[in-house]
């Protein structure tokens, strides 16, 4: 039935993943829209269950992904290319990393930037701690820091990596069902494998739909504040409907063309707006709280990483941790596969390094300069931020620039960020999205691209329209589960697949069981020769 229908459309896409994921959505926003009272109350529901019951799974999985990449990058694996040996990188190192942060992480620090360290430097987790104090204030930086560091880009890093791997090492299809091949063997070409695909795409859809959600609910509050456009549903509606025709004009233009030069445009204005917080605030605070939040990130990293809130029976971390990791887990899919997309030619240890250490050092200047200023403000001049934080958390960023000079053009010029980030967020999210659903002998249409484009917006929409933030956040604490499990075993399935490449063995010969899944690297078959020690 499937396939008549996509013959019969002439669709480029592997049916019963491109049907059954449309359908999916479409009884969601069809539920979603009529009904967004029990929608919210049922999510809500569905998000109380799964922080009380797996939160904890949530953060012991991020932290013990994140030892596996140190662990992989640094064994004699790191040597093995994501490619044919000694081909080199597609992309040079400047390029990579403005695609990889302006597609994987710069929505989210344009958003929490301020907001994150005021809310918790307002209303500190731990007990003990007065709100509004220096000791809440070195708490905060350390929690945004814990929260958007190491452990966000693990989360992209892990299925990046795998599928990097699969993909241009071992030739199989750049979808996350390849990952498990290793375990699955041929069935990934199957329903095993379409399940797996189905989950990643709706992950990115709905991953990426909270993520323009959030961006919608600032630029309300900027566009609010700038111009005096008004706040509400009707607003926010258009603005989606803006987004989402540039993210269609982007992705109809293509990766060169389109995400790529966005790209480099948007990290140009986001160091602009930086390097201009870092000189008209409080410079030597800003440099010398540099320095400083370096140590104590590296210092309570271990406690904070496996910290579950056992102890208090809060909702702190069902509203914060939980959240982002569930919410950065969802749009693993469409990251990973961004990623994996312009990493081709690195070796694993390069690639490990890339992906987590620029951006950590990137991540810890940007909320440095922003968090700390911020604060800076409250505490020692008599600002309010946090309390306007506390009152709306998308007002953030325009509250705390409004203390600066030439306020209206750096506030100008951060919505004009924002746009970008969600343009090149969504229009990534629809290249992985066509790449999820169809064959790599299949050829990649327009038309496909754009409608992705605007069922992604549909879905942000119907997101704001069933409760906003609140529901943008039990949504995803709910959905982001499933593939969290997928990432343990993501891990799992890359290991046996380094080791049997390390020893010599094909794919076909793991699958097949004639290649040892497992076990001791010192002695190796007389005909086999251990890949990495002489690369």
């Amino acid at each position: 039935m499937f396939d008549k229908l996509a013959q019969r459309l002439n669709l480029s896409a592997i049916p019963q993943i491109f049907f059954i994921s449309v359908g999916i959505i479409v009884l969601f926003v069809g539920f979603a829209i009529p009904f967004n009272e029990p929608f919210a109350r049922f999510f809500d529901m569905l998000g109380g269950f799964t922080f009380t019951n797996f939160g904890w799974f949530y953060v012991l999985s991020v932290s013990g992904l994140l030892l596996f990449l140190i662990w992989v990058a640094s064994s004699r694996y790191g040597r093995i290319r994501l490619g044919p040996d000694g081909e080199g990188p597609e992309y040079d190192t400047l390029t990579w990393f403005c695609m990889l942060f302006a597609a994987g992480i710069g929505t989210i620090l344009m958003f929490w930037g301020v907001a994150e360290p005021m809310s918790h430097f307002a209303n500190p987790p731990l007990e003990g701690v007065e709100g509004g104090t220096k000791d809440a204030a070195r708490l905060a930086m350390n929690i945004s820091l814990y929260h958007y560091g190491l452990h966000t880009w693990t989360i992209f890093t892990l299925p990046a990596l795998a599928i990097g791997y699969f993909t241009y090492r071992q030739g199989l299809p750049m979808r996350i069902s390849s990952v498990f091949y290793s375990v699955l063997g041929d069935r990934i070409y199957g329903p095993l494998g379409w399940a797996i695909d189905i989950v990643a795409l709706l992950g990115t859809l709905f991953g990426v739909a909270v993520s323009v959600g959030l961006g919608t609910l600032q630029l309300n509050t900027g566009m609010n504040y700038l111009f005096g456009l008004p706040k509400g549903q009707v607003a926010e509606m258009a603005i989606v409907a803006a987004i989402t025709l540039v993210a269609s004009v982007s992705v109809a233009l293509g990766l060169d063309r389109g995400i790529k030069r966005l790209s480099e445009f948007n990290i140009v204005v986001a160091l602009i707006i930086l390097l201009f917080v870092a000189v008209a605030g409080p410079t030597l605070f800003i440099v010398s709280g540099t320095v400083q939040n370096i140590g104590a990130y590296l210092h309570n990293l271990p406690w904070l990483a496996f910290w579950t809130e056992a102890y208090n029976e809060g909702n702190w971390q069902r509203q914060w941790t939980v959240f982002y990791f569930a919410w950065t887990i969802s749009w693993a899919p469409y990251v990973g596969i961004f990623i994996a997309r312009i990493s081709k030619g690195r070796t694993i240890r390069q690639f490990v390094a890339g992906a987590l250490g620029a951006p950590l050092l990137f991540t810890i200047v940007w909320f440095s300069v922003f968090g700390m200023a911020a604060i800076d403000l409250d505490l020692n001049h008599g600002t309010d931020i946090a309390g306007q934080v506390q009152a709306d958390v998308s007002v953030a960023l325009f509250s705390f620039l409004e203390q600066f000079p030439i306020a209206t053009l750096i506030s100008t010029l951060a919505v004009i960020v924002i746009v970008v980030f969600l343009t090149t967020s969504a229009d990534s999210a629809a290249l992985v999205v066509d790449l999820l659903s169809r064959k790599d002998s299949q050829p990649s249409r327009t038309a496909q691209r754009v409608f992705w484009t605007l069922l992604l917006g549909l879905v942000a929409a119907t997101l704001l329209l069933g409760g906003g933030l609140q529901a943008l956040q039990n949504v995803i604490t709910a959905l982001g589960f499933p593939f969290c499990v997928l990432l343990v075993f993501m891990a799992y399935s890359l290991t046996r697949a380094l080791h049997a490449d390390y020893l010599g063995y094909s794919m076909e010969e793991l699958a097949e069981g004639k290649a040892p899944a497992m076990g001791p690297m010192g002695s190796l078959p007389s005909d086999r020769k251990g890949r990495g020690d002489d690369e």
